[in-house]
């Protein structure tokens, strides 16, 4: 048995990765979980946060957003809302948008709006923390 198994992400604007990899980790809404070649099948929600996969016996780590993992037998399907690869992330820009939606927070908002925002400071910062760490691991 191979200790490869097939690995696409998808997200609405792209197909971020497609390769033979030896383990996936991600950040559901319930905890970190790694996928090995002979996983089970089973399907699991993608929470805001890490991604990290082995390829070749190195680690690449990206943001990932939302969305849901599916295992098959033969491959793994990964769907979320946005990936980047850690190295590509504008540490400047992702400030000061942290920055504005920090101020949008104290202003007045609906009950949607403070959750738009809440959800966006979320994606914001992990972003920042994964960005960040990809600088110190340099």
């Amino acid at each position: 048995m191979s200790n490869l198994f097939k690995l696409e992400i998808l997200t609405p604007k792209k197909e971020f990765f497609n390769s033979e990899v030896e383990a996936l980790t991600f950040t559901s809404t319930d905890g970190e979980r790694t996928i090995l070649a002979g996983h089970a099948p089973m399907i699991s929600t993608l929470g805001i946060g890490e991604l990290r996969i082995k390829k070749d016996g190195e680690w690449e780590t990206a943001f990932q957003s939302e969305g849901f993992v599916e295992v098959r037998p033969d491959e793994v399907l990964v769907f979320s809302q946005l990936c980047e690869w850690d190295k590509e992330i504008d540490l400047v820009h992702v400030q000061k948008v942290k920055a504005a939606l920090e101020e949008e927070a104290r202003s007045e908002q609906s009950i949607s709006e403070q959750r738009h925002t809440a959800i966006s400071l979320a994606r914001t910062i992990t972003r920042l923390k994964v960005g960040s760490n990809s600088k110190t691991r340099l």
